[in-house]
């Protein structure tokens, strides 16, 4: 039996110990960076991020640019297809309903543009016409009440000099807007009778393009995507659809609510003013309201101004309260409802918009340029919701797979009221 020397096995593990703290351990953490190397990483990690989203941001320029710019030289085409595109949006939850209870392509689109049609001519009918014979007067009556504000700034003891001033440059910037259009529409395409034929082409390509894409609009939409890598398939067919869905909405909410407010307000203006003058304004309500925020004062303005010269201020003032009540009902129970977040855009948001279309495109630009805006909004909200990569079919069902229709992005099936994307 060996004996154990217990001072040879204390001195062996003192050896041990310091054997062990002499050699770094593999499992030790590394020891952390500096603060200032810290510093220097993050700053060259955010650096690279700005410039990123700049070249981004330049690329993206420079296309929308050469885009408006190319558009600018065919706007006898490019027009007709952007309102043939809103005339689908507004026409296809009939026909899309049809379809669903087993009407075919064909007569679910006979029945959606004959309808269509017959709505459209029982409005030019009733509506459109005597507002035309009534706009002579409206303008007449305009013109009284810039008369009578002036009058009134006098008796307020502001200077004459200055208020004629001031009411003459107003009336110069007009006329100076309306000469450059009427020489843009006399000069160039526009002589010799082109105005006609380019009025008649764009109406013929309105009504052409509306058939064809609520007849076969997914068809185009599928074959536009087969010109694509595989791969960028999926993302551009979700991008599509949040587009659609947000065009559709605001398309369809503003119809909706420049029809609320041409009825509430004109419903007062028929019973306190004249028939006559207002049937013009109830029509310029209802176009209004296609000019987010601007349209609504406007058309509100011109009420009150033709209802003082015509009936005095306290006829002037009920309208003034009409209209108030109106739009406040409308923008803050109606509107919601209607337009979900279909035009979740600030108000500021919406008038930069309006003057750069104006500005870029003229009085087409600025009716156009909300909806585009809350199309772009639309795709930065719903970036993460657009699919990426390469449709993966099942194998064996590659047939099935063609047929069928591209996978809806999630936000665009929320329910009565979507995000943004609701039909």
């Amino acid at each position: 039996m060996q004996v154990r020397r217990p001072w040879l096995w204390s001195l062996g593990k003192i050896w041990g110990g310091v054997r062990n703290r002499a050699t770094p351990s593999s499992e030790e953490p590394a020891s952390d960076p500096e603060p200032a190397q810290e510093d220097e990483a993050g700053a060259g990690d955010l650096l690279r991020q700005v410039s990123d989203v700049c070249w981004r941001i330049l690329v993206i320029g420079v296309v929308v640019g050469l885009l408006l710019w190319g558009l600018s030289y065919i706007r006898v085409v490019a027009l007709p297809v952007v309102l043939a595109i809103f005339l689908t949006a507004l026409l296809m939850p009939p026909t899309a309903w049809m379809r669903r209870h087993g009407v075919s392509r064909g007569l679910s689109t006979a029945i959606t543009m004959v309808s269509a049609l017959a709505l459209l001519s029982g409005v030019v009918t009733l509506i459109v016409q005597p507002a035309i014979q009534g706009f002579g007067g409206l303008v007449f009556s305009i013109g009284e009440a810039i008369g009578s504000l002036q009058t009134l700034f006098r008796s307020l003891g502001l200077d004459p000099q200055l208020v004629d001033e001031a009411m003459n440059n107003a009336q110069d910037e007009v006329q100076r807007f309306l000469a450059e259009d009427s020489d843009q529409l006399l000069t160039g395409a526009w002589a010799a009778g082109a105005a006609v034929l380019e009025v008649l082409t764009g109406i013929i390509l309105v009504l052409v393009l509306t058939v064809y894409f609520v007849h076969s609009g997914d068809r185009l939409v599928e074959w536009i995507t087969t010109l694509f890598p595989a791969k960028s398939r999926r993302p551009m067919r979700a991008a599509g659809e949040v587009a659609y869905g947000v065009m559709g909405r605001y398309v369809r909410g503003v119809a909706l609510v420049g029809f609320f407010d041409a009825v509430g307000i004109g419903a007062a203006l028929i019973f306190l003013i004249d028939t006559n003058l207002a049937i013009p304004l109830i029509v310029l309500t209802f176009i209004g309201a296609f000019l987010p925020v601007i349209g609504a004062f406007v058309t509100g303005l011109l009420a009150a101004l033709v209802a003082f010269v015509t009936q005095g201020w306290p006829v002037a003032l009920v309208v003034v309260g009409v209209v108030l009540v109106v739009q406040q009902l409308e923008s803050n129970l109606f509107a919601p409802r209607v337009y979900g977040k279909a035009l979740e855009l600030p108000s500021a948001i919406v008038l930069l918009a309006i003057a750069v279309g104006l500005i870029v495109a003229g009085v087409p630009g600025m009716f156009l340029a909300v909806p585009v805006v809350a199309v772009l909004a639309a795709l930065l909200r719903n970036r993460q919701l657009i699919p990426s990569g390469e449709e993966q079919p099942v194998p064996g069902k590659a047939k099935e797979a063609k047929e069928e229709p591209p996978a809806r992005v999630p936000a665009a099936e929320s329910g009565d009221r979507p995000s943004v994307t609701g039909n």
